[in-house]
């Protein structure tokens, strides 16, 4: 049966229309509506900004909402079970109770205050933010602790006030916290020294940085200088040094590496991030040459199906150009969406991949 648009007034008077306004998650899954202007559906909770009603139409079932032609909205999923999406304002509180303790309260105690189950909340919460209860508390605990070793705090002042439990605890994760010592982030990680060079290659410049422990950043542009200043605000904390002649060995490597993409990178990687990110960054290293995957997909595949958006944000802060290969994940619709390097390269990238796979 065609469904019959819907005027302003119509729309504006209509009941549902009310739930919208006020994002009524329990009206979730009773209907959906669609709207011209963006040419995405939603699910009537969607937390995105509201729109115009004389550019909505409201839909009785989400067959209807499909046959206008729209996409799903990314933000709140209108495809997935309702269920789903129950709670999160329950996981919001949670986060900003956790961000603002003293020392990381219980999962029962978070779990009640969210008026559910301990195990049912722990499933809920990664769900929502990729990460458990105790992983984002550590994730914004090694936040405060940059913050206030930047700030100029003593080492030990800036432990307690992170709530750390005790010192010995800190200096066991220190390493993974700040990739360095204590002591030298504090004097602006003086002590740490990364070598880099910047080489042509068929898809513009290409800056390699590495450290003592592998290659730190692998950048592309269209300016030299520019990737240098991309370098430095990333590793603001670095002494940067240019690559001597064993470095053009390794450079050589990385830049075979980009020309074929049949090659493999057979060199060790500095990865830096939260533990969010460096689980996303996984994900996107397992995608094969030759294969793609949406954004939905790898926050499938890291058991974070709602965080999709910090999905997207990983693949932005990716260091790692090719060897953290973020050009392989797609938008649903299958649109090739932003590319930290340009989108021409990203297209560039996989139709020679594809090319490289016979496709």
């Amino acid at each position: 049966m065609q469904e019959v648009a819907m005027t302003q007034q119509q729309v504006a008077e209509d009941p549902r229309w009310a739930r919208i306004v006020a994002r009524d998650a329990a009206a979730d899954g009773q209907f959906w509506y669609s709207v011209a202007t963006t040419g995405v559906y939603c699910r009537p909770s969607c937390p995105s900004r509201i729109a115009n009603p004389a550019n909505v139409t409201i839909h009785a079932t989400l067959a209807d909402a499909r046959r206008t032609g729209a996409r799903a909205c990314l933000r709140c999923r209108p495809d997935a079970d309702p269920r789903r999406a129950v709670g999160l304002d329950q996981i919001a509180a949670a986060c900003r109770r956790i961000e603002a303790a003293e020392t990381l309260p219980t999962l029962e105690a978070l779990a009640a205050a969210a008026g559910m189950s301990p195990s049912y909340f722990q499933r809920r919460f990664k769900a929502a933010t990729g990460v458990t209860p105790r992983a984002y508390a550590a994730e914004h605990r090694a936040g405060r602790v940059r913050a206030a070793l930047e700030g100029g705090a003593a080492v030990t002042e800036a432990i307690h006030a992170a709530g750390y439990g005790s010192s010995g605890r800190f200096y066991a994760e220190a390493e993974a916290v700040l990739g360095m010592k204590p002591g030298v982030y504090r004097q602006g990680g003086v002590a740490e020294t990364l070598r880099f060079a910047v080489t042509p290659t068929s898809l513009g410049h290409l800056l390699v940085a590495a450290s003592g422990v592998g290659i730190a950043a692998l950048l592309l542009g269209d300016d030299a200088d520019a990737l240098v200043a991309d370098l430095r605000r990333r590793f603001a904390h670095a002494r940067l040094e240019p690559g001597g002649d064993d470095f053009a060995a390794m450079v050589s490597q990385v830049v075979a590496f980009v020309e074929t993409p049949a090659a493999t990178l057979d060199l060790p990687l500095d990865i830096r991030g939260t533990a969010f990110r460096r689980r996303v960054w996984e994900a996107l290293r397992a995608i094969p040459a030759g294969a793609t995957a949406s954004y939905a997909e790898i926050a499938e595949r890291i058991g974070a199906p709602q965080a999709v958006r910090a999905v997207a944000g990983a693949c932005a802060a990716n260091a790692h150009a090719l060897a953290i290969p973020c050009h392989r994940v797609l938008r649903s619709d299958g649109a090739l969406s932003g590319y930290r390097w340009g989108t021409a390269r990203k297209r560039a990238l996989l139709d020679r991949e594809a090319s490289a796979r016979g496709d």
